[in-house]
């Protein structure tokens, strides 16, 4: 079964919303997050700024930070990409 998100505006507020949710925690680091785009296929690309735009452990941030956070929120994220 393929996962497609019918209506991105919606999606779209969903993921802004659960970002501005983790959005302190990297703050707190120097860092910050921007959504960049959501795909009808499920793939969302975020990019990292600040401090973990160069920070060595971004990729586990993505994976057990943001990823989780978003696909709890809207459970039709397939995945989270770095733009």
């Amino acid at each position: 079964m393929t996962t497609v998100i019918e209506n991105i505006d919606e999606a779209r507020a969903t993921i802004l919303k659960a970002l501005d949710d983790i959005r302190p925690y990297l703050q707190e680091d120097g860092g910050d997050i921007e959504l960049v785009s959501v795909f009808p296929d499920g793939i969302v690309e975020v990019r990292f700024l600040g401090a973990c735009a160069t920070c060595s452990l971004a990729i586990m941030t993505l994976r057990a930070g943001v990823e989780r956070v978003l696909m709890l929120a809207l459970p039709e994220i397939r995945r989270i990409e770095l733009a």
